[in-house]
């Protein structure tokens, strides 16, 4: 009987403790969230915010968690370990030195892991002052200033305070990876953005009261987001299945094969990364073009806010090149031809070889473009929403379709565990009976 619910995790005190590690690491996460850099008025910080809830600093506050927003020991988030993951995987497109070492196995993937790191800590470096500089020039609503004593001291507090947070955040992404469930960098993104949800429904209570959104209004968007919800798990367990048939042939005095299987291809290979790249790429510049008082960057500024249109076209057109070049990136067509003519497979109509490898290259390439616009559709239409009818900015399709692609690949790898554990206890049960 398979192993399934809660009650079965008695059964399995290994996976007990990766579920505890992947708990009790996301808990400090949270935990430092609150912890803020010193010399900044909190007050004067909130205040701020609250006039700029609905622009990119709310965007940025999502991904960090709420850290932007207490400008916290982690309040620049995972995304600058994500952006130094996407240069390092565009120049091993370009570079034939980090080619070489991604195909050298263990040894070569550790290599390029420490030079991501330390582009996260130059990306870090790099926004620490930026945002410490932009922090000097901001003042609340009320006009007081949000930091007490502005100056050098304050940059560099702020500079090793915020480079310290993010590589102790990267660590611990990386331990969770390790001891927990899950994708650690995933997850510290997943949790960041559910923490949000009881502010989210305090804001839209807030907005009902004060009548700035209707009933019909709320219950319009509710059935919106469950209709949503219910696309993308739709669309996340969809895929093209392409049919194999494996000839007879004889091993001895046996005949093996005769077979008939299928290449799953999931309409999004890529998954989560493509609106996390995009979205990491577009706040990088314009959020330091935000911090500043100058007339040019804030022009640029504006045209990077959420609701603006140049800001969606740029989204869409990186979504759907991230979509493309991470599923090229992860799926090897050539590879999975040379597997199936190795083990005497062929698609049926198709020779084996350079035609099946050109077959399922086509064939990726297609449902990737309906993947991609998927992804892009449902990140880009949530933010007509927010512009035409002041929804609370949690409810962007960013947002959801992280947290529904984490925790899909959350319980998708409990139940892997489970089954592949069962799995290895009837073949231990096997064994024992064999040798009696």
């Amino acid at each position: 009987m398979a192993l399934s619910g809660v009650d079965n995790l008695s059964r399995l005190p290994e996976l007990k403790k990766k579920i505890f590690w992947t708990f009790l690491l996301l808990a400090v996460y949270r935990i430092g969230i609150h912890i803020p850099v010193p010399g900044v008025d909190s007050a004067a910080l909130a205040d701020f915010f609250e006039s700029v809830s609905n622009t990119l600093f709310g965007l940025f506050d999502m991904f960090s968690g709420g850290g932007l927003r207490n400008l916290s020991i982690f309040a620049l988030g995972i995304m600058p370990y994500i952006s130094a993951s996407i240069i390092i995987q565009l120049l091993n497109v370009v570079s034939p030195e980090l080619k070489r070492l991604s195909q050298e196995g263990a040894q070569g993937r550790k290599k390029i892991t420490q030079y991501t790191r330390y582009a996260t800590v130059a990306i870090t470096i790099v926004q620490g002052f930026g945002i410490a500089m932009g922090l000097e020039s901001m003042t609340s609503p009320t006009g007081a200033p949000v930091v007490l004593h502005a100056g050098w001291t304050f940059r560099l507090i702020t500079i090793l305070t915020l480079t310290a947070g993010t590589v102790f955040l990267m660590w611990l992404g990386e331990q969770m990876t390790e001891k927990g469930i899950g994708n650690g960098i995933s997850m510290i993104i997943f949790a960041g953005i559910v923490a949000g949800l009881p502010s989210a429904i305090f804001n839209t209570v807030r907005l009902m009261q004060a009548g700035e959104i209707t009933l019909f209004l709320l219950l319009f968007v509710l059935a919106f987001m469950i209709a949503i919800l219910a696309f993308i798990v739709f669309m996340e367990r969809g895929q093209r299945r392409i049919p194999i048939h494996y000839a007879k042939r004889m091993m001895g005095r046996k005949m093996m094969g005769g077979q008939t299987t299928h290449l799953p291809l999931r309409i999004n290979t890529a998954g989560v990364i493509p609106p996390i790249f995009a979205s990491s790429i577009l706040m990088f510049p314009a959020t330091l073009a935000s911090f500043s008082d100058n007339e040019i960057l804030s022009k640029v500024s504006a045209y990077f806010n959420p609701d603006a249109v140049i800001y969606n076209v740029i989204f869409i057109a990186l979504i759907i090149f991230f979509c493309y070049f991470y599923t090229a990136i992860i799926f090897d067509p050539k590879g999975i031809a040379e597997n199936i003519q190795k083990q005497g497979g062929f698609i049926p109509g198709i020779r084996p070889g350079a035609k099946t490898r050109e077959y399922i290259d086509r064939v990726l390439a297609r449902i990737t473009l309906w993947g991609s616009l998927y992804v892009a559709a449902i990140c880009v239409l949530p933010m007509v929403l927010i512009s035409q009818f002041n929804v609370p900015f949690y409810f962007g399709g960013t947002a959801l379709l992280i947290v529904v692609g984490v925790a899909m690949d959350f319980m998708g790898k409990i139940e892997s565990y489970m089954i592949s554990r069962q799995y290895d206890g009837l073949m231990g049960k096997g064994s024992k009976i064999k040798g009696r």
